[in-house]
């Protein structure tokens, strides 16, 4: 079986070499970059299964190379950066970002990011059925089951849903949801999508108000477990 491949776009060298390290020695093979212009060439012509993106680059912002990568690169981006306000949180997850982690982190919980990426990968790219835990999710035939039990979902539940799954561990925005279900002009009701969240809960956790698939990150959106 190949390793996967992992492209590193940050310029500094000492935590690129910290990176190699820990990601080899966790069976990845790596690639570095040090600036946007040089991580965008990479990623293009030797396209990896996942990228660690740096917002501070010396020759341009993260930000800006996460928007030009966004609009080929279909796997996995995940941020690490110093960078922890709100606002350049949900830009970068608005943006095409799979995950986000601040820097300094923790090496077991970027190998477990990483991991749940990948998944993504492979789901977005190969399966019209996603499992997750005790819930079978059929893409094509839009059937939901819970212990082999079929759920009766709105249309807007499942597309709900299916959105989730197909983001697995990723941090959907308030936004990009209602954007991907009510359209533009729906971005500011997040009391659509509350109510939503809400009764998908009750259908599919075993106990809605300690939910363990819809995980609510605070102030920013939501999280698929």
């Amino acid at each position: 079986m190949s390793k996967a491949e992992i492209l590193i776009i940050d310029d500094e060298p000492q935590l690129r070499k910290l990176l190699e390290i820990n990601l080899e020695s966790n069976g990845y093979k790596v690639w570095q970059a040090e600036t946007g212009k040089e991580g965008v060439i990479m990623a293009a012509n030797h396209p990896p299964e996942l990228i660690l993106l740096d917002l501070g680059l010396p020759d341009k912002s993260g930000h800006e190379v996460l928007k030009e990568l966004r609009t080929w690169f279909n796997n996995a981006i995940i941020i690490l950066s110093v960078q922890n306000s709100e606002t350049d949180i949900v830009s970068a997850l608005d943006n095409g970002a799979t995950d986000y982690l601040t820097k300094p982190f923790r090496t077991a919980e970027l190998l477990a990011r990483i991991r749940s990426g990948i998944r993504r990968n492979q789901v977005l790219n190969n399966s019209c059925l996603i499992e997750c835990g005790d819930l079978r999710i059929d893409l094509s035939s839009r059937i939901v089951k819970k212990k082999d039990e079929i759920l009766k979902l709105t249309s807007t539940e499942f597309n709900l849903l299916a959105i989730f799954a197909k983001n697995e561990s990723r941090v959907l925005t308030h936004q990009f949801l209602l954007k991907e279900i009510w359209g533009v002009g729906s971005q500011n009701e997040t009391q659509y999508l509350r109510v939503f969240v809400g009764t998908l809960r009750k259908k599919i956790e075993d106990n809605p108000d300690q939910p363990k698939h819809i995980i609510t990150e605070s102030g920013v959106g939501y999280r698929f477990m």
